[in-house]
């Protein structure tokens, strides 16, 4: 499925912590996060324990940008254009689903 069950962090505190601590990130499950304006973004995975793709979304939620990134790695993840979103997602899941930069999302806030 291309359905995402995702945590929203849409405060300043809410996306520093974003998922870190984690142990596991279950498959179709994320994070969404959500900025004020478009801008250039940047995430990195300290105290993130599990391998994630992220995708970066731009004021219309076109995914302009999807990378990989490592637990632990402190080296910084720049998306390539700016982005109002970003979701992170378990390795492997854009993939998996066939999702490519260039498609656009739909978000359901609030959904059981």
């Amino acid at each position: 499925t291309d359905t995402v069950r995702a945590e929203v962090a849409r405060t300043n505190e809410q996306r520093s912590r974003g998922l870190m601590y984690r142990e596991e990130l279950p498959e179709g499950t994320g994070m969404l996060f959500v900025f004020e304006e478009m801008a250039p973004r940047s995430f990195w995975m300290r105290n993130t324990y599990v391998p994630l793709d992220i995708a970066f979304l731009d004021a219309e939620r076109r995914i302009v940008d999807i990378q990989q990134m490592e637990p632990l790695d402190e080296n910084f993840t720049d998306s390539s254009a700016p982005a109002m979103f970003a979701l992170e997602v378990p390795l492997g899941w854009f993939a998996r689903t066939g999702i490519e930069v260039g498609m656009v999302a739909t978000f359901v806030f609030g959904a059981p």
